[in-house]
């Protein structure tokens, strides 16, 4: 049984105040449940913060936003798997769309991350995911399988079981728009069909793949009763406990 992965990215929102509020209602409200992980990604400069309070709730765990590949170094600004996992992430977000777009990380360099983090120990949580046009164009797929093969090529079965994958519409994110289920569904079947080309089925049917992309407590059911989607990574939605426990209660058929 694949494990559901609810993943809360923050991206450069949120204080230390009110860090300690959403914590203190999730932590207060939040009931482990067989089958589901929760994840939550504040700010790299909340991680060690964030660690503390996730460690008083079982399956609670945090991720970084981000990371560089290298180990060590005259890197200004950046953060290395090896620290991150001295304050306490289990998971680090890898390849988001806001990272390829505005920050032009390109696939080879997404590809160095998740080897990078694999190697520290850390669960990547790799996103994929095409822009409106590419959609338009009849790309999806291609724009997907380029993003996924300049990482899986890199990597042995046993590496690949390790990683999260999150299907992201980059269309979707942010926007309101969503995904129908159908079109999620059918973007994760063939998904899981990349990794079975390269890995096999059985790798491939042990892999959890997320949906991203204005997931909200009114479609999240919905979303997860179709049977190749793992999870959610959510942002604004996620930005509220009591609306991230909506989410981390989901039904799923």
């Amino acid at each position: 049984m694949r494990e559901n992965i609810i993943a809360a990215n923050w991206k450069m929102n949120h204080t230390t105040k009110e860090l300690d509020e959403f914590f203190a209602k999730l932590l207060a409200a939040y009931k482990p449940r067989e089958g589901v992980t929760v994840v939550v990604a504040p700010p790299a400069c909340y991680l060690a913060q964030a660690s503390k309070l996730a460690a008083k709730a079982s399956k609670v765990f945090i991720a970084a936003q981000n990371m560089y590949f290298e180990a060590k170094g005259a890197f200004t600004g950046e953060l290395s798997a090896a620290m991150l996992k001295d304050v306490g992430c289990k998971y680090v977000i890898l390849g988001h769309s806001e990272r390829r777009h505005i920050f032009g990380e390109s696939d080879e360099l997404i590809a160095k991350k998740v080897v990078a983090a694999l190697a520290a120990g850390l669960t990547p949580i790799l996103c994929i995911g095409e822009l409106l046009q590419e959609r338009e164009a009849g790309k999806t797929m291609d724009v997907n399988r380029r993003q996924m093969n300049a990482v899986l090529d890199k990597l042995d079965k046993e590496q690949m079981a390790k990683v999260v994958v999150a299907y992201e519409p980059v269309w979707a994110i942010g926007t309101g728009k969503t995904a129908t289920r159908e079109q999620a569904q059918e973007v994760h079947a063939q998904v899981r069909g990349i990794i079975a080309d390269k890995f096999g089925k059985d790798v491939a049917a042990g892999i959890t793949i997320q949906y991203g992309g204005s997931v909200k407590p009114d479609n999240v059911d919905d979303l997860m009763a179709s049977p190749d989607i793992d999870g959610a990574l959510v942002g604004g939605a996620s930005l509220v406990a009591d609306s991230f426990l909506s989410l981390v209660n989901f039904k799923k058929a």
